[in-house]
C-alpha cells in the first residue's frame, strides 16, 4: 500500500468515526476531510471544489426547491386533509399514512413529505386515544421506502446514476429505480401495516386522548405580576391552589437576577419574581388561569412579552434537522424582535432542563411551546425550521395553486423520462418556472436548499473520486473478492446490500452511496459482470437505514415526538432490513441480469 492510499484510508476512517460520533456537523467534517486530501495531493487542485458544479449536487438542490414549491402550493397538504376521513382502526391508519408518505417521497424531498404528515399522524393518534409512537416510526420508515422509487426520490439514487454514467453507460433514468423500489416498498409497507407497527414501543397508556401528547414536562418561566393575589404568600399556597387540577413542580425561583434552585415550599413569593416550573401544557394553563401568573418571555424580559396587536396563539413545534435554532439560544436569536414570537417552554426527551429559558441551547428534536400572532406564526416557524406538531389552526400551503404546481412538476418529470433534457437541467428549469409562477418567493429559494447536504455532497464527491484514482476502491473490491471467492454473484449482492445498509445506519446516506459506489463498480469489473446490479444494490442499501435514529433525518425527526429511545429502532428496523435484502436481491437479478 503506497503512502497516498494510506493517507486516504486514514482520512476516511477518521471521517467515518466523526460521522458516527456526531460531535461536529457532518458537512463540516466532510469539508475538513476534503481539505486534508487536497493538501495531501490526492485530488488535483482544479478538482477540489468541482463537486459544487457536479450534476448530482445541482439535481439535489433543484429537487429541494421543487419540493418547497409543492409544499407551498398545498399538494401534500391536500392529500393530508383526505386522511381525516380514515377510521380509527390502527392497521388502516398505518397503511394509509405510510402509503401516502411513500408516494409523496418518491417525487419530493422525503423529510418534507414526512414533516407535512407528522401533524396529521399525531392528530389521528389523539383521536384514537393512542400514543403517537405507533404511527410516527412507520411514517418515517415509509418516507425512506418512497425515496427508492425514482431518480429524484433520494440523493443516493442521483449519485448512483452519476456513477453509472462515469462507468461509460447512460445514467439511470427517472423511473429505472421503480421495479426494485416498488417491490421493496410494497413488501415493506405490507409488513409495517400488518406486523411492524405492533413492534413499536407503546409507553404511554393513558385514558384521555387530550392528555395523550404529553411528551415530557415543559420547563416554563412564569412572572409574578404586580398586584398578584399570591404575592406575599408561600409557594405551598400557590401549589395547593391547583393541586387537584394540575401537576406542577417549581424547580427554581429568580429574584433580582439571582436564581435559587429548588426553593423551599415555605418561600414567600414577591412581586416580579420569576418562577421556573415543570408542567405539561394543560397543567400550565390551569396554573395561569387560577393564580394569575403570567408567561415570561424567554430570557426573562417580561416587558417584551406583552401581547402585541392581533390574536395570540400557542403552538407546539419541534426543532427539525437543519433548523437555524440548533445550537443557539432564544436570547442570541432575538426571536421576539426578529420573528414576533416568544419561546415559552422547552421539553427535551429523557432529560430535565434546569437552565434559564433564554440560555438553553436548542438541539434537534426539542419540543418548544411557542407564542405568536396567528397570522405570523406559519412564516416564523417556516423560517426557523420548526415543525408544528398538532393542528392549531395553522394553514400550511395554498391549495388554489395545487393544479399549477402539479402541471409544472409533471412537465419536468416528462422531460426527464423522455430523455429530452438531462435531469439536472430539467429540474433546475422546473424550479425556475415555479419561482416565476410565484409558487416560491425569491427568499425561499435558498431557505429551501439544505446547505449541509449540498456541502456534504460537494465535499464527498471528490473524496470518492480520490478513492477511485488512488486505487483504493479496487483494493477494497479485490479484498471482498478474495473473501467471497467461493460465493455466488447473488450472495455477493447480498453482502454488498447488507454492508451498505449497515454503513448508512451510521453515516449520512449520501456519504454511504459515494463511498460504496466505486467499490461496487470495481467489484463488478473483478467478477467480469455488469455493474448495474451492483450499483442498484448500493442505491437500495444506502436508502434503507432502519436501525438507528441517526441513519436518516426522517428517523431523527420523529424521535422526540414519538418518545423513542436510540435502541427502539431496531425492533421494527431489523426484520424490515432483512425483508429488504430478501426482496431486493432477487428483483435486482431479475431486472438487471448479471
Amino acid at each position: 500500500m503506497n503512502t497516498k492510499l494510506l493517507i486516504l484510508f486514514i482520512v476516511l476512517t477518521a471521517t467515518l468515526i466523526l460521522f458516527v460520533w456526531n460531535r461536529w456537523r457532518y458537512d463540516i467534517v466532510a469539508l475538513v476531510a476534503l481539505l486534508i486530501v487536497a493538501i495531501a495531493g490526492l485530488v488535483p487542485p482544479d478538482q477540489v471544489f468541482a463537486g459544487f458544479g457536479h450534476p448530482a449536487v445541482i439535481t439535489v438542490a433543484a429537487v429541494l426547491v421543487l419540493s418547497r414549491g409543492l409544499l407551498n402550493a398545498g399538494v401534500v397538504d391536500s392529500l393530508a386533509r383526505q386522511l381525516t376521513r380514515v377510521g380509527n382502526h390502527p392497521m388502516i391508519q398505518v397503511a394509509t399514512l405510510t402509503g401516502i408518505v411513500s408516494l409523496c417521497s418518491g417525487f419530493m424531498n422525503n423529510v418534507g413529505a414526512l414533516a407535512l404528515l407528522m401533524p396529521v399522524a399525531i392528530w389521528m393518534s389523539r383521536r384514537g386515544g393512542r400514543s403517537p409512537s405507533f404511527l410516527l416510526m412507520p411514517l418515517a420508515f415509509g418516507s425512506l421506502f418512497g425515496g427508492t422509487l425514482t431518480l429524484i426520490g433520494t440523493p443516493p439514487n442521483i449519485i448512483i446514476a452519476a456513477y453509472r454514467e462515469q462507468s461509460g453507460a447512460l445514467p439511470f433514468g427517472m423511473f429505472d429505480f421503480i421495479p426494485v423500489g416498488a417491490a421493496i416498498t410494497i413488501c415493506g409497507l405490507f409488513f409495517i401495516s400488518i406486523i411492524g407497527w405492533r413492534l413499536t414501543p407503546q409507553r404511554k397508556e393513558q385514558d384521555s386522548a387530550a392528555d395523550l401528547f404529553e411528551i415530557s414536562s415543559y420547563l416554563t418561566e412564569l412572572l409574578v405580576p404586580e398586584g398578584c393575589k399570591f404575592a406575599g404568600r408561600t409557594l405551598y399556597d400557590l401549589i395547593a391552589a391547583v393541586r387537584n387540577d394540575a401537576d406542577v413542580v417549581v424547580i427554581g425561583l429568580v429574584r433580582t437576577g439571582r436564581r435559587q434552585q429548588m426553593p423551599s415550599t415555605y418561600e414567600v413569593i414577591k412581586e416580579n419574581d420569576i418562577l421556573q416550573v415543570e408542567a405539561d401544557s394543560d397543567s400550565l394553563k390551569t396554573l395561569i388561569d387560577v393564580t394569575g401568573l403570567k408567561l415570561s418571555e424567554a430570557g426573562g424580559n417580561a416587558d417584551k412579552g406583552k401581547a402585541s396587536e392581533g390574536e395570540l396563539n400557542l403552538v407546539e413545534a419541534t426543532v427539525t434537522p437543519g433548523s437555524m435554532l440548533a445550537g443557539r439560544t432564544a436570547t442570541s436569536l432575538d426571536l421576539r424582535e426578529r420573528y414576533g414570537i416568544n419561546v415559552l417552554a422547552v421539553a427535551r426527551q429523557g432529560r430535565r432542563l434546569r437552565e434559564r429559558l433564554g440560555k438553553i441551547r436548542f438541539v434537534t428534536g426539542d419540543i418548544l411551546l411557542i407564542q405568536g400572532r396567528e397570522e405570523s406564526l406559519p412564516s416564523a416557524l417556516n423560517d426557523l425550521g420548526c415543525l408544528p406538531l398538532a393542528s392549531r389552526g395553522l394553514r400550511i400551503g395554498k391549495p388554489r395553486n395545487v393544479l399549477l404546481a402539479i402541471c409544472i412538476f409533471a412537465v419536468t418529470l416528462a422531460l426527464i423520462a423522455c430523455k429530452l433534457l438531462p435531469a439536472a437541467t430539467a429540474l433546475a428549469g422546473g424550479a425556475a418556472v415555479m419561482v416565476l409562477a410565484g409558487l416560491i418567493s425569491p427568499s425561499e429559494i435558498y431557505k429551501s436548499i439544505d446547505m449541509s447536504v449540498i456541502l456534504l455532497l460537494a465535499a464527498m464527491l471528490p473524496i470518492g473520486q480520490a478513492l477511485e484514482s488512488t486505487g483504493g476502491s479496487q483494493l477494497i473490491a479485490y479484498k471482498l473478492l478474495a473473501v467471497g471467492r467461493s460465493a455466488s454473484p447473488a450472495m455477493t449482492l447480498v453482502i454488498l446490500v447488507t454492508a451498505t445498509m449497515l454503513l448508512s445506519n451510521l453515516v449520512n446516506n449520501a456519504a454511504a452511496a459515494i463511498l460504496a459506489a466505486p467499490i461496487a463498480v470495481n467489484l463488478a469489473k473483478g467478477m467480469e459482470l455488469s455493474s448495474d446490479p451492483f450499483l442498484m444494490a448500493v442505491a437500495i442499501g444506502s436508502s434503507c437505514a432502519f436501525l438507528t435514529p441517526i441513519g436518516h433525518q426522517s428517523n431523527t425527526l420523529v424521535m422526540a415526538p414519538g418518545g423513542y429511545k436510540f435502541g427502539d429502532y431496531w425492533r421494527m428496523g431489523l426484520p424490515l432490513s432483512v425483508l429488504v435484502v430478501a426482496t431486493a436481491v432477487p428483483v435486482i437479478l431479475w431486472i438487471w441480469p448479471l
